[in-house]
């Protein structure tokens, strides 16, 4: 007998299990799996929904009482800047971004190390190493970027001590 999969995806819900981000919180989850040949329609459909993804899973929280955790759609045209985003837009303004393929590095691994380190220590992904690392970031049934944010180089002077007219 072959297996098929369903037409439609089937959801599920996690177990109550301690707030990543809400001290003294309970959390839980709304999944699907992202697989077939809908994934992309799928993925399109539930992120306009506020659902995130991570490889082959998209999920959103279903918190029973707390609505704390949101995923935010901001129409681009109309949005400006508070005083407080324009500070930090202006603290960031040398940042410049790449797109690249979905392809892990251990420069990324050690970036995201430091991250869980520092922020969730005790949560799911704590025990994470780079080959399930790079599972998360090349494994996906759906086109995808990544996208890496660097300091721009720092410009360098002439030879001569005069500023440089033509950038390198």
């Amino acid at each position: 007998m072959r297996h098929t999969l369903p037409l439609a995806p089937q959801f599920y819900v996690t177990a109550p299990q301690p707030c990543p981000y809400l001290e003294g919180r309970m959390e839980r989850k709304l999944f699907t799996a992202l697989q077939g040949e809908g994934a992309e329609r799928l993925n399109n459909a539930l992120s306009k929904q506020g659902f995130r993804r991570s490889q082959n899973v998209l999920y959103r929280p279903s918190c029973a009482d707390c609505q704390a955790c949101y995923s935010a759609r901001i129409r681009v045209a109309d949005f400006v800047p508070s005083r407080s985003q324009a500070r930090v837009l202006r603290r960031n303004a040398r940042l410049r971004r790449r797109p690249t393929s979905p392809w892990a590095t251990e420069e990324q691994f050690a970036l995201f190390r430091r991250y869980l380190d520092g922020r969730h220590a005790t949560g799911g992904m704590a025990d994470m190493d780079i080959f399930e690392f790079a599972a998360m970031v090349e494994e996906t049934p759906v086109r995808s970027r990544l996208v890496e944010y660097r300091d721009a180089p720092a410009r360098r002077p002439s030879p001569r001590g005069l500023p440089d007219r033509h950038p390198r």
